[in-house]
């Protein structure tokens, strides 16, 4: 473990300071760390000897922290969604990911890139796209400008979808609709809902929460198109990542009211933990160079995925 220390230190030095950042700045304590990884990796020349505990962190922690995660879904929530809400959730993260997929193709970017994007809008910003990113074997820099932009675009979003929504005279529970079907991080989405009134609040968080829970089914499609399509799972299933198995078993776990409340919470801010020390270490292996290449192109198409998500969200709404 010793060979760890040095590495584990420095991404968790970066994380404590996104944390505290994170008070004050819109876009979130997971994009701060993997911005923050990204400027201390470019600019200060990291000894070697720091890289054995900054891999442990990008790969063995990020898969802690993945399978915690899976704390936060609890799928008793879905039945307090009506038929039609729960269908334009369902609509909207298809349409979503399949656009950015068809425009990253017209723009000749990376599929995986294009997926992240997609998927980072249309289930859960930086969570869905850590905890798909290993499925799909996603380049790391393609994690950080995903979530980057991901988190950017919605905290543009806090001001913008609530806006589009009063333009058009939706009523405060379409309007939370709107908002939570949209937005990507749940802190946007509550901002973003309460800023309309309390009832868009609590129906833009129950929206989100529906969203989140599309994570699960998407993770399992993943490893389907990605693994066992291509022969990749073996008869015993081995290939099957350890970190989804115990995503999957901890949702079981929240789902079917297994732990307190009190240990949730503390199951899911270890995960928070964890994706933050993750995430630092990605962004300490990202150079300036490959976001250059990529990085215009992937916002322009996040951008237009977004509005298409936007407004087809609120299409739905007045069918």
């Amino acid at each position: 473990m010793g060979k760890y220390i040095r590495g584990l230190l420095v991404t968790i030095g970066i994380s404590v300071v996104a944390f505290l950042l994170a008070k004050f700045i819109l876009i979130g304590s997971v994009a701060i760390a993997i911005i923050l990884g990204i400027i201390v990796g470019n600019v200060i020349k990291i000894h070697e000897s720091y890289n054995s505990g900054i891999t442990y962190a990008e790969k063995t922690l990020l898969g802690y922290s993945i399978a915690l995660m899976g704390i936060n879904l609890d799928f008793h929530i879905l039945s307090s969604l009506g038929l039609k809400t729960l269908i334009i959730i369902i609509l909207g993260m298809v349409v979503t990911v399949y656009s950015a997929v068809l425009i990253g193709k017209y723009y000749k970017i990376d599929m995986k890139l294009a997926l992240l994007l997609g998927i980072g809008n249309g289930v859960c910003g930086s969570s869905a796209i850590s905890a798909t990113a290993p499925i799909i074997k996603a380049d790391k820099h393609f994690i950080g400008i995903s979530v980057a932009i991901v988190n950017l675009l919605g905290t543009i979003g806090i001001f913008l979808v609530p806006f589009i929504a009063l333009s058009f005279g939706l009523n405060e529970i379409d309007a939370g609709i709107l908002v939570g079907n949209t937005l990507q991080a749940v802190g946007q989405v509550t901002a973003g809902g309460f800023s309309i009134g309390d009832t868009a609040g609590v129906s833009a968080t129950t929206v989100k929460m529906g969203r989140i829970l599309l994570l699960t089914p998407l993770v399992l499609i993943l490893i389907y198109m990605f693994h066992a399509k291509n022969n990749d799972v073996n008869t015993k299933g081995a290939s099957i990542p350890g970190f989804i198995i115990g995503f999957i078993v901890f949702s079981l776990i929240s789902s079917f009211g297994l732990v307190s409340d009190e240990i949730k919470h503390y199951i899911a801010s270890a995960s928070h933990i964890l994706l933050l020390v993750a995430m630092s270490a990605v962004g300490l292996k990202i150079h300036f160079s490959s976001i250059k290449s990529d990085g215009k192109l992937a916002l322009k198409i996040a951008s237009v995925v977004f509005a298409i998500q936007i407004f087809f969200t609120l299409g739905l709404l007045f069918i």
